[in-house]
């Protein structure tokens, strides 16, 4: 299989591609109990590091592996030691080494990606960008309504909305469109085609104005309070569903002690 092209691992990798495949059918537990309820890396580290004698036997010992070329060894190692010490930067540094020679021997790209980020990532900390708001007009067409509110959904704090209930339902007379919007059980829902009997309110807004909301640049109360669109019934539900709603930081660390280095 090595002398075919196409079962190189160019983007994929052989040994991701097939634990994939087992996880499809067989799931991701390996039948070992100590497996099946795991204590986090986070929570585990720190008896590691105690139990190995502490941060300078760890870093010794793994820079002894990377000379040998035991490049994986010594990450069990330091992986365990950054966990325990965010703020170690040595033990990061030292990682950061060793991401770099394994990426540097992986043929997939994606793998290769991986450890290399991850070691820039070390070195430097996490980059912060802007979340993106699909800001594109392309975008903003391309996208559905009912998938626009589905992205909504997927910023519910459902802990917060738990006691929030209510039904409304949104026309886009442009298109013809109608939807059911519902907030039950701290999630929300929407189904096309459909109209509530008896909403708590319904929202009246063309797509093309709906499309100034994809692109970040109004958001569902600021239209209709400009006059775009209209809203019968019980508005306040727009202020309950909007003190639900979180903002993700797209600044997430991968490794830890590096989104303020």
């Amino acid at each position: 299989m090595q002398k075919q092209w196409s079962a190189r691992q160019y983007h994929g990798s052989e040994f991701h591609n097939s634990r994939a495949v087992i996880n499809r059918y067989l799931g991701y537990w390996d039948g070992n109990p100590a497996t099946l309820v795991p204590l986090s890396p986070a929570d585990s580290a720190p008896l590691y590091v105690e139990m190995m004698g502490g941060s300078a036997k760890i870093i010794a010992k793994s820079n002894e592996l990377f000379s040998e070329g035991s490049y994986r060894h010594a990450m069990e190692l330091l992986n365990k030691l950054v966990y325990a010490e965010p703020t170690n930067t040595e033990a990061k540094d030292l990682l950061a080494d060793v991401f770099d020679q394994l990426g540097y021997q992986y043929e997939s790209a994606s793998v290769r990606h991986v450890f290399l980020s991850s070691s820039e990532e070390l070195r430097n900390g996490v980059k912060p960008f802007e979340s993106p708001r699909g800001g594109s007009p392309t975008v903003a067409r391309a996208m559905t309504t009912g998938q626009w509110w589905d992205a909504v959904a997927t910023r519910v704090d459902s802990q917060a909305a738990d006691e929030i209930n209510f039904v409304l339902n949104f026309i886009t007379p442009d298109t013809g469109q109608t939807f059911v919007v519902e907030m039950s059980g701290g999630t929300l829902s929407n189904i096309e085609g459909y109209s509530a009997p008896n909403p708590d309110a319904t929202i009246t807004m063309n797509r093309s104005d709906v499309e100034t909301i994809i692109m970040g640049q109004a958001t569902l109360g600021s239209q209709l309070q400009n006059g775009v669109g209209t809203v019968t019934g019980n508005a306040a539900l727009l202020m309950q569903l909007n003190s639900v709603l979180v903002s993700f930081d797209p600044s997430f660390e991968v490794i830890p002690g590096t989104l303020n280095p």
